[in-house]
């Protein structure tokens, strides 16, 4: 819970998209006000609505006090019962785990093993009917339009997870990693990379782990934005063939964010050709 207390300083933090949360005049308002918006509606504004009553003491002692211990130390759950104690039935990749006690006390944080396996899907848990009230109600604005761009994990991945923890659990070992079609692709000199992005109209194409990779059609759904990703893609002058390409390794393998097993599964669907010369 400390880092209620203490503001760290994180070095990564202005290489993340904001623009949409910048632009939004609502996130504005509540960030420049923060702390006089907190202390209003926490503690002024349940003793206001207790006076209606006769009551504005105990309202600033329950609905004030209690409740935020009682929701400060919910959410602390989130970072250590959910770390602790419960079920893994995506990845192990990390200690995060499922637990319907979390569920309760959160009202849908329960399967904070999905959230660490698929951080881009807006639910809690892929089951409709799992207690997650925040997804409901998310749904029901999408019904309304009021909501729009919902991002979810692909059945095939969410199959593919299930799978490869059943096999873990049962044998002990993880299943045997399959060859990608792709492993015997052609080999790209750099010249080709400039090639296919010329002829084909600017994609975006990136260099990870020595491949060529087209993450195009993933730009909408990466959920660090597309500004990231469009800094690391190879950037041509038609005339002179002159090109900027940043190698986008670093940034893919842990030294800006550690991809989940299906990020990496869904990077490997857009590999092209291996690289045959360093950048």
């Amino acid at each position: 819970m400390g880092w209620i207390f203490f503001k760290s300083k994180y070095e990564k933090m202005k290489l993340v998209d904001r623009e949409d949360l910048e632009r939004d005049p609502v996130v504005r308002f509540q960030h420049s006000h923060y702390i006089p918006l907190a202390l209003f509606l926490g503690f002024v504004l349940p003793a206001i609505i207790g006076s209606t009553w006769g009551d504005a003491k105990g309202a600033f002692v329950w609905a004030g006090l209690v409740a935020r211990l009682a929701v400060w130390h919910c959410t602390f759950l989130v970072n250590s019962l959910a770390h602790w104690d419960g079920l893994q039935p995506y990845s192990d990749e990390d200690t995060s785990r499922g637990s319907l006690i979390l569920a309760i006390l959160t009202c849908g944080e329960g399967s904070h093993n999905f959230h660490h396996a698929f951080p881009h899907d807006f639910r809690s848990g892929p089951s409709l009917v799992s207690w997650d009230p925040s997804k409901w109600v998310i749904l029901l604005l999408h019904r309304l339009g009021l909501v729009t761009g919902l991002r979810s994990a692909r059945e095939e991945d969410l199959k593919e997870a299930l799978e490869y923890m059943k096999h873990k659990a049962l044998h002990g070992v993880p299943p045997l990693d399959q060859e990608e079609a792709n492993e015997q692709a052609i080999e790209w000199t750099i010249d080709d990379a400039i090639d296919y992005v010329l002829q084909s109209n600017g994609r975006c194409l990136v260099s990870i782990a020595g491949w060529a990779v087209d993450i195009t059609r993933y730009l909408g759904e990466h959920p660090g934005g597309s500004t990231l990703l469009r800094s690391y893609s190879l950037q041509v002058e038609p005339v002179g063939r002159k090109y900027e390409w940043k190698d986008a390794t670093w940034a893919f393998e842990g030294g800006l964010n550690n991809h989940s097993r299906a990020a990496i599964k869904r990077m490997k669907e857009f590999r092209l050709a291996k690289l045959t010369t360093a950048l």
